[in-house]
């Protein structure tokens, strides 16, 4: 997970410090660019493919690994 938050962080522009499972997406520009950025991220990562409006639907980085839990199966 470690390479998936230092991603996130450049990602949403923060601090990689501050990518913890409860960071809230709402704090920051979770725009159709980021979750794209998203996406590559994750295949990079898992090798995993999501889908764009699920998650759009996030709310948390925990959300997200959820995402990425269920698609791994």
């Amino acid at each position: 997970m470690n390479e998936f938050y230092t991603g996130m962080s450049e990602v949403l522009e923060v601090d990689a410090g501050t990518i913890v499972p409860n960071f809230d997406l709402a704090t920051v520009a979770w725009d159709s660019l980021a979750i794209v950025s998203t996406i590559a991220l994750v295949d990079d990562c898992f090798g995993v493919l999501l889908n764009g409006q699920a998650l759009a639907n996030c709310a948390t980085i925990a959300d997200i690994e959820k995402l990425i839990s269920a698609e791994k199966v």
